[in-house]
């Protein structure tokens, strides 16, 4: 939980990710709270009590919320949905606004990719937003299965590593005043 207050604030991106990372683990556990608990979070030693505490209490609402919004076996949570988009109105302001030609050159050179991924994998439907952050979750899931990764999608990993970052810095500034266009 601590890690996700962190990274929501610094970069919305990795927050994404990592709460997407989250949800696997819950599935993982079968949202059983008590085997998480006991074979996950009793892990964290050295949290003082108030900690873990909170940290059990922010695992136990997500797994009653994937409960209650039906994402048990698949598919994200409405807090990450909001997320992504939040992310998708900014990219959209972003890439059609003449102030943000820099933050356009970049979406040009990951659009190609976005192209060839949605060929590849048949699914249209979805945004490309949720395209690049399909891409890198899947990248990161063979990374931790140490699976190999080819020369070309480890560099379109970081052509999309690179505009995603650009976007969450354009998020985070966003926040913090509001970005005119």
């Amino acid at each position: 939980m601590l890690i996700a207050e962190k990274l929501r604030k610094s970069n919305i991106a990795e927050y994404l990710l990592y709460m997407w990372q989250v949800e696997d683990l819950l599935r993982a556990f079968g949202l059983d709270f008590d085997k998480l608990k006991a074979d996950y979070l009793s892990r964290f030693s050295g949290l003082a009590d108030d900690e873990r505490q909170r940290m059990e209490e922010w695992y136990r609402q997500l797994i009653d919320m994937m409960h209650r919004e039906g994402v048990t076996e698949r598919g994200h949570l409405q807090i990450c949905k909001n997320v992504l988009i939040n992310l998708s109105d900014l990219h959209h302001q972003l890439s059609t606004s003449d102030k943000y030609t820099y933050y356009q050159s970049a979406y040009m050179k990951v659009l190609p990719i976005v192209v060839t991924l949605r060929q590849k994998n048949g699914n249209r439907e979805e945004n490309e937003l949720e395209t690049c952050f399909n891409f890198l979750y899947g990248n990161l899931l063979l990374r931790l299965q140490k699976k190999p990764v080819t020369e070309s999608t480890q560099q379109a990993v970081e052509q999309v590593t690179t505009f995603l970052a650009m976007l969450s810095d354009y998020y985070q500034k966003d926040q913090v005043e509001p970005l005119e266009f």
